[in-house]
């Protein structure tokens, strides 16, 4: 008898210890947990604050190229056309005043469109696709290359974070096209479905071996890491003489998380 209570308690010890020991590892897993996921959000604002900044760097660039290229000529033009005027009769002095006044009012237009690229916001408000076509109709005004745009299905928002950063990923493929490959046309194209979201940024540059995308000084290992920061997947496939082509993925099927996880997708 004294056996058998030994041998009960002994099993009682045992259990008591397995649960004392159980709960010790699900509380050091659970605080595990907690301060990756501190570091994930942390690591995501910093990324996020980063590409912000970038895009507004870009963005100063473009409004300043503007602004010298295009307002200041227009408005000299004007300020030429009004000293005109006093030597004009009626007639021709009423046709320079009618032409400086649409001049005037294009440039008001052009200036509260460049205002408003400024702002983060105007991506949130214009949503992804419209924010890149403003950004390619800039690109084929400049002459540098030949863009075409394409939108396949219904425009559908992706959230504010995940289209800020899948618009600076558009800008550094379409910086490396224009930097570095040489390219004469670019296609850039928009994907839509209940199914998945595809931006895909393809050049007929000289293209290169993408082996080491560290090594190409592109900025293309930004792209990857860029992609998996808000649940997508990058594909970067290129060959020297047959440009290059960028194709990020996003499929809900495969229920891709953010990687922040106060994120309502992400799996955190």
């Amino acid at each position: 008898m004294q056996i058998l209570i030994l041998s009960a308690f002994l099993v009682f010890i045992c259990l008591v210890g397995f649960v004392v020991y159980f709960v010790a590892i699900y509380n050091k897993k659970q605080i595990q947990n907690k301060q990756e996921q501190a570091s994930l959000q942390a690591a995501f604002q910093q990324e996020l604050l980063k590409t912000q900044n970038e895009i507004q760097e870009q963005t100063l660039t473009h409004v300043s190229r503007e602004i010298h290229d295009n307002i200041t000529q227009v408005l000299s033009f004007v300020k030429l056309n009004l000293a005109m005027t006093g030597d004009l009769n009626e007639t021709d002095k009423a046709d320079k005043i009618n032409e400086s006044r649409k001049l005037v009012a294009q440039v008001i237009t052009d200036l509260r469109d460049l205002s408003k690229s400024m702002s983060f916001e105007h991506i949130a408000n214009l949503g992804l696709a419209k924010t890149i076509a403003f950004d390619v109709d800039r690109i084929n005004k400049s002459g540098l290359l030949k863009a075409m745009f394409i939108v396949a299905g219904d425009a559908l928002s992706l959230g504010d974070e995940r289209e800020l950063v899948l618009f600076r990923i558009f800008q550094e493929a379409l910086n490396n096209s224009l930097k570095h490959s040489g390219a004469k046309h670019l296609k850039i194209s928009l994907q839509y479905s209940e199914q998945l979201f595809n931006l895909t940024i393809a050049d007929d540059g000289i293209g290169f071996l993408t082996g080491d995308l560290t090594g190409n000084g592109s900025g293309l290992k930004n792209i990857t890491d860029r992609a998996t920061l808000i649940g997508a997947t990058a594909t970067i496939d290129s060959e020297p003489g047959k440009g290059c082509c960028v194709k990020i993925t996003i499929d809900p099927l495969l229920q891709q998380p953010y990687a922040d996880p106060k994120h309502p997708d992400s799996t955190g």
